[in-house]
Order: C-alpha cells, then structure tokens, then sequence
C-alpha cells in the first residue's frame, strides 16, 4: 500500500542550523546527575564568548567542542553550564567563558560559519541550540512576578523561582516566511540592511492567537500590498539570532498590484523564474542575489525556480 508521504519528494539540500543529532532528554534531564554527566571522559563542551562560538584548531580546520577540562582552562563560568542532551550516550554541554583564548583558538559568529559551511551541518545546528539557550538563561536571571532571583532547573530546560514558584521555560519566537507565487513568478523584497543586490523572501512574526496561513496572509499584505489565498508549508529553520523559528510557506497570490510599506522594503517587486534561476547561480545580468544557501529564504526560492 502506498503512503501519503510517498508523494512528498525527499529534501536534496537543507538550511543551516538543521540537522541537530544531540538527543534532549528535555523529561529525563532531572534523573541525570549534573555533576556525574560532566565528569564522563566523553563529556564535551560548547562554548560561546558573548554570542560568538569559541573554536579550537582541529588538523587543517577548527572544531567547536571542548573537553571540560579544557572548558576549565579556558575560564569558563561554570554557573553558565547548561545540558543540551546527549549523543550516544555522550553528554553535551553549553558554557560561557571570556576572552581567555589560547593561541590557534578564535570566536566566530555563527552566521559567517553558516556561510562559510566551515563547520559539519549537525555540529553547526548543535551550536545553535547552545546559543539560543545561552541567550535565554543569560536575559532571564529574575523572576518577572515577584522580581527574585531564578534558579536553573533540569540541567537548562528551566528557571525557577524559590519566593513565588514561577517556573519558566525557553522560548522560541515563531517566523513565517513566506514565497508569494503567481503563476510564473514570485515577490522578492529586499530592506536596506540587506547586501547590495540582494532579494529574499518577505517574513515576519506570528502574533497571539493567529494561525501561521493567517500570519502569512497578514505579512504579504502589510509589506507588499498583495493578497494570498492558499499557504503550503515547506520547511522550517532555527534561527538562533537569538531563539527563532522561521516557518517556510509557498502562498498563492490573489493579487498582482505591488504597494510596497517603505518603511520596512527598500523594494518588491516580481521576479520571473528565468530570472530568479540567475540569480541563485550567480550570474543575474545586474548583479541581483538570491540569499545564501543557509537562509531557508533560499531553498524556498530554490523549490520555487525549480518547479
């Protein structure tokens, strides 16, 4: 008997941040000792210098897990430890330290990394879970009830407070992005930050209470004017800048006439598919860009041209 999930073709390329191996163990972090994880011989470290990652020669490359013993050597806060989970077995842990860098070693942030590839798809997506629960512990030291310190609970899966009993758990910021499609093209915007020549795909975050089809529909509309009907999900991305989700959709345009908000585009416009295959290879006659492979923008302009 054939299955639903026959039809779906399999994914030739994938974002970055994607590809996690650590297993969470976000229900089971409390039955595991801290101590007596950290002091395996197979327990590496993660460590971040502010939010760049802290990488260590490693042959002709660089390599980003760190023994603790190394971790120790390198000042780390030990109070920053948190427990990613593990991998075979083997846990992984995310850490703090400042400035006290050996020779060979740098910090990196993570979106020329991704660029770059420079580091293994799995490692890379594994520092960016590092990241984002680095961020969260670090801007949520007190209780917004009662103003009391938090404590840190479950090895990292949360904080709580002693005077009030809150407990809070990290966020994750949800993101649509989203590829408005009509017939043989598509709506790329770009905004002033965004690098010489470069058109992506136009996204923004949910609000309360709103379904990611509503949120597409309301994005298209604020930005560029134009009406969607029908969402088809893609693929999702973390995006640990600092803990974000970005949610990929193809959206139906209902509309055609573009009246774009100045204050958030630079420009948007449609771009037919010819043209937007020239600009994923690199080669677009005005020197016009599609995002880097990294960007889940990207793969979705990609299904897009490809289709």
């Amino acid at each position: 008997m054939s299955s639903f999930f026959d039809s779906i073709p399999p994914r030739k390329t994938l974002p970055a941040f994607v590809g996690n191996m650590i297993e969470r163990w976000s229900e089971a972090r409390d039955d595991l000792d801290f101590a007596a994880a950290l002091a395996r011989p197979d327990a590496t470290v993660y460590l971040f210098d502010e939010d760049r990652a802290v990488l260590r020669p490693n042959g002709a490359g660089f390599a980003a897990a760190f023994r603790p013993d190394e971790a120790r050597a390198l000042g780390l806060d030990a109070d920053s430890l948190i427990l990613l989970g593990v991998v075979d077995a083997a846990p992984r842990f995310a850490g703090r330290v400042a400035g006290n860098l050996p020779d060979g070693a740098k910090t990196i942030d993570l979106r020329s990394l991704a660029i770059d590839a420079a580091l293994d798809l799995s490692e890379l997506a594994s520092l960016a879970q590092a990241r984002s629960y680095l961020h969260w512990h670090s801007v949520n030291q007190f209780c917004g009830r009662c103003g009391g310190p938090l404590q840190m609970r479950g090895g990292g899966t949360s904080r709580t407070c002693p005077s009030c009993n809150v407990e809070i758990f990290p966020r994750v910021d949800p993101v649509v992005i989203m590829l408005a499609i009509d017939g043989e093209r598509c709506l790329l915007g770009r905004q002033a930050r965004f690098a010489p020549g470069m058109y992506s795909a136009l996204a923004g975050f949910l609000e309360p209470g709103e379904t990611i089809e509503e949120a597409v529909r309301r994005e298209v509309m604020e930005e560029s004017g134009i009406r969607v009907g029908r969402v088809a999900y893609h693929s999702s991305q973390p995006w640990p800048f600092p803990h974000s989700l970005m949610i990929g959709c193809h959206a139906e345009a209902l509309s055609t006439e573009v009246d774009r908000d100045a204050e958030e585009l630079e420009d948007c416009r449609w771009f037919g598919r010819e043209e937007v295959r020239t600009m994923l290879a690199g080669n677009h006659p005005d020197g016009l860009k599609a995002p880097f492979p990294m960007a889940i923008a990207h793969h979705l302009i990609k299904a897009f041209a490809e289709s």
